[in-house]
């Protein structure tokens, strides 16, 4: 699960955000993991195979130089979404990393990208909090 260039930077998230805009890597990171669906390498389901989620998320994310944090089962946490991806991909400019999530769709065959919101607040603390465990590693 361990991922390099893992940024040490206060994750922004949450109300007191600012303003989140999706960076060019951020829509770069979503046309690829939509190529994986549309390529047919999911197969029937992304979700029979965990790990083929997890292993595709991660493999998009290094192509952007970013961090593959960890995947968990959604449990509700986030609306039509069977797991969450929890990623660290730069921002534009050099101006650190934004932590995100890559969400596979209930169906089991779609990838989509959100940002951290007042739902998810825990999960992206959460993040922060597994950043600056590896930084002191």
């Amino acid at each position: 699960m361990r991922s390099a260039n893992i940024d040490g930077e206060a994750a922004r998230s949450g109300p007191d955000a600012g303003d989140f805009e999706f960076t060019m890597e951020m829509l770069e990171l979503e046309l690829s993991l939509d190529g994986i669906v549309l390529d047919g390498l999911a197969g029937s389901s992304l979700a029979s195979d965990g790990l083929a989620f997890s292993d595709r998320v991660r493999a998009a994310a290094a192509d952007l130089n970013g961090a593959f944090l960890f995947d968990l089962p959604a449990s509700g946490l986030v609306e039509n979404c069977q797991r969450i991806a929890v990623l660290r991909i730069p921002r534009d400019k050099d101006m650190g990393a934004e932590t995100i999530f890559a969400c596979l769709e209930a169906d089991g065959t779609s990838i989509r990208i959100e940002k951290p919101d007042e739902r998810t607040l825990g999960l992206a603390n959460f993040a922060q909090a597994f950043v600056d465990v590896f930084q002191r590693i």
